[in-house]
């Protein structure tokens, strides 16, 4: 397990916050392409769906369990996300999945607050030992609805959750109580940039209501000793073969240029 990427420091504040945001994780090149693919890819789009928010509005997504060849793999097994995702959570993690949250300008819905625990926890896994990174393909901004979270509220354990619209959020009492105590805070990013947060850490968005779309990549793991205890719609340990950092451009590219040979895929 490669801890070089993470400093003490860094490694101090995810503890106490929840969350650790690492600007221009991804290079304007690499996001760029991801973005480009993740517009054109008709085959994510055909098993893209909504989640009404209970507010009016809907958010667009789409999950996969599988590491591919591809754009979407190649950045889940990277080294630069999954290295300093196991020295943040302190074990070899695995992927759970990755998922592309498309907020699209003007239309795209609000999250519930909520930990991603919450939804977890009744798939098997024991322990909140879990993380994820989200990723900016766009730039995230208060106006276009960026991340909010609250500064650590991972430190409350898991909190019941509930139907809220189409999606399942935490229990709006005790939510409300840790806004009153625990500060408040907008994780706006440039396109490249990401934040990686603890699976119990409060956190939610609001609807989309500008001209910018917001789209986001989110990698999901799990703990070696988290082994779920049952299957469940999300992945059991299994070894995860890191790709290097270099493998992004590599194999975007060659994803990208399949795509514009063939339009229909």
């Amino acid at each position: 397990m490669n801890t070089d990427l993470i400093s003490a420091e860094q490694l101090t504040a995810f503890q106490q916050d929840g969350f650790l945001i690492v600007d221009a994780l991804f290079s304007q090149e690499e996001v760029t392409l991801l973005g480009q693919i993740g517009r054109a890819d008709l085959a994510m789009q055909q098993v893209t769906f909504s989640r009404a928010d209970g507010e009016g509005g809907a958010v667009k997504l789409n999950v996969e369990n599988e590491v591919g060849d591809d754009i979407y793999g190649a950045i889940a097994s990277s080294h630069r996300v999954v290295d300093r995702m196991e020295a943040l959570l302190g074990d070899e993690v695995y992927h759970y999945h990755h998922k592309m949250i498309q907020k699209e300008a003007k239309v795209g819905g609000a999250w519930a607050w909520h930990q991603d625990y919450g939804y977890w926890y009744n798939n098997g896994c024991l322990s909140p030992d879990m993380g994820s990174c989200m990723i900016a393909v766009d730039r995230a901004t208060v106006e276009n609805g960026c991340l909010q979270v609250l500064k650590g509220s991972h430190l409350l354990g898991r909190i019941d959750h509930g139907k809220v619209g189409d999606q399942t959020g935490a229990d709006p009492e005790r939510v409300e109580a840790a806004c009153k105590r625990l500060e408040l805070f907008y994780c706006t990013l440039e396109p490249g940039s990401a934040i990686f947060f603890h699976s119990n850490l409060l956190h939610r968005s609001d609807q989309n209501k500008s001209e910018h779309p917001r789209w986001g990549f989110i990698c999901c793991y799990n703990t070696r000793h988290n082994n779920p205890y049952k299957e469940s719609r999300h992945p059991r340990y299994t070894p995860l073969a890191k790709r290097e950092d270099a493998d992004v451009l590599r194999v975007g590219h060659a994803q990208w240029e399949q795509m514009q040979a063939h339009p229909s895929l």
